[in-house]
């Protein structure tokens, strides 16, 4: 390898090194231990944090799931009554094409009986 190659690499090295070592010194400080009264305090308020804000979650998802019940349940009535509605308008339209019939087809019979009976004379 050239000379010019080795010291690119020795630069990146050091670069990386110098990297390394802000970010492992800033977690450090970040991680650094804390007394133990200090410790339980922040684990204490961290828990009730995290219960408050599990709850507020809850809640909010509970009234959520209750607006969609309540906003599928009428819709379901809607189509049901709808469709009740709709039943109800189809049986009687056949119950009035029913009776229709019938009566189309007593007065049918009622001329073809007449038209099968011999004419009689009148007498004067």
């Amino acid at each position: 390898m050239d000379t010019q190659t080795q010291e690119r690499r020795g630069y990146g090295f050091v670069i990386g090194l110098l990297t390394g070592t802000c970010i492992g010194a800033g977690l450090a400080m970040l991680f650094a231990p804390r007394s133990g009264s200090d410790l339980r305090q922040q684990m204490a308020d961290s828990a009730t944090n995290l219960g408050e804000r599990a709850s507020e979650q809850y809640q909010q998802v509970s009234t959520r799931v209750g607006e969609a019940v309540a906003e599928l349940t009428r819709k379901g009535q809607d189509v049901r009554d709808g469709v009740a509605e709709t039943v109800a308008r189809g049986a009687h339209e056949v119950e009035q094409f029913a009776t229709a019939q019938g009566t189309r087809a007593t007065e049918t019979r009622k001329h073809s009986a007449a038209d099968r009976s011999p004419s009689k004379p009148h007498s004067l």
